[in-house]
């Protein structure tokens, strides 16, 4: 799939203000400065699309982005450390939560991980709460250009003997690097799939 088009919709403080659509969405979360407005411009071709920043915890809505006028994708906002108020914290936990739980556009979840890092307690526990409450997802493994090929396999190896103690089988992952385009075929390729399937299930119902 080649994304020819990607416009800003809105944004939402909680799940009542998000749009009434019958488009798929697939949104993307990690831990905050992961990467993931670099991730959401490179997959969409466009170094403007997302706001980037270097402080931790920039994004504190739902935003929505319009692609190719068929589906959407929603940047949520990081869980983990910000420079932000209990109260705040509280609050985005909160939009998560209800987005994940009861948005019913939801295709899929894609949550995002540093390559260069060890697997994170909160990471694992964000994946764990997402099982629980049968939030479908897939891991995107961010940075992949920031170390070597071997250092790279290496961690994220680590990371899956890891995730094998607790699922019998690994999440679906990608391997990615916004600088270097590395795994924007395979990304969008999954989510075109996912489009497709649902598509021929809307359609098997009439």
């Amino acid at each position: 799939m080649i994304i020819k088009k990607a416009i800003f919709k809105q944004s939402a403080s909680r799940l009542q203000e998000c749009p009434k659509s019958h488009l798929a969405e697939y949104a993307f979360i990690g831990r905050s400065n992961v990467g993931k407005s670099s991730l959401i411009n490179m997959l969409c071709n466009n170094n403007g699309l997302a706001k980037t920043s270097s402080t931790p915890g920039k994004t504190q809505l739902i935003n929505y982005f319009l692609i190719n006028d068929n589906w959407h994708l929603v940047d949520l906002p990081g869980y983990g450390y910000a420079k932000t108020s209990k109260d705040n914290r509280d609050k985005f936990e909160s939009i998560i939560s209800d987005y994940c739980q009861k948005r019913e556009n939801l295709a899929t979840l894609f949550v995002l991980i540093d390559s260069r890092l060890p697997l994170q307690r909160i990471d694992l526990e964000f994946m764990q709460w997402c099982s629980s409450k049968e939030i479908p997802f897939s891991i995107i493994y961010t940075k992949a250009d920031k170390n070597s090929k071997a250092e790279l396999a290496r961690n994220i190896k680590n990371i899956e003997t890891e995730l094998a103690k607790h699922w019998e089988e690994i999440p679906n992952s990608f391997i990615t690097s916004a600088e270097k385009k590395m795994g924007q075929d395979e990304v969008l390729a999954f989510i075109h799939h996912y489009n497709e399937e649902i598509k021929k299930h809307d359609n098997e119902k009439f």
